[in-house]
């Protein structure tokens, strides 16, 4: 598999930041190669504009704005997926980012 970009996107982006960085750790473990960064909900059309995006993983207190995005997104055949609260919470980053490389396969 060819390097993906994962965007995971919540309310302020901060809670998120820090899971992004625990996912960043289990891809090293797993040698996954994979770029993954987070954003506010606010810069999520910027960001989808601005950089390819493979699939995009939303914060669960933000998973009111699913179908708003999948909209979005289903033009460009970019899946999206709401993490699950659990894992979320646990900033369980290995399991979220085995969550994201099942929604890209």
């Amino acid at each position: 598999m060819s390097k993906k970009t994962i965007m995971l996107c919540c309310a302020a982006g901060m809670s998120t930041s820090l899971l992004v960085n625990k996912m960043k750790k289990s891809a090293e473990t797993l040698k996954v190669d994979v770029d993954i960064f987070a954003t506010a909900v606010s810069g999520f059309d910027q960001e989808l504009a601005s950089r390819q995006v493979d699939c995009v993983m939303l914060g669960p207190q933000v998973s009111y704005m699913a179908d708003d995005f999948k909209a979005k997104l289903s033009e460009r055949n970019i899946p999206l997926v709401v993490i699950s609260m659990q894992d979320y919470g646990l900033m369980n980053g290995e399991r979220v980012l085995k969550q994201a490389l099942d929604l890209l396969n």
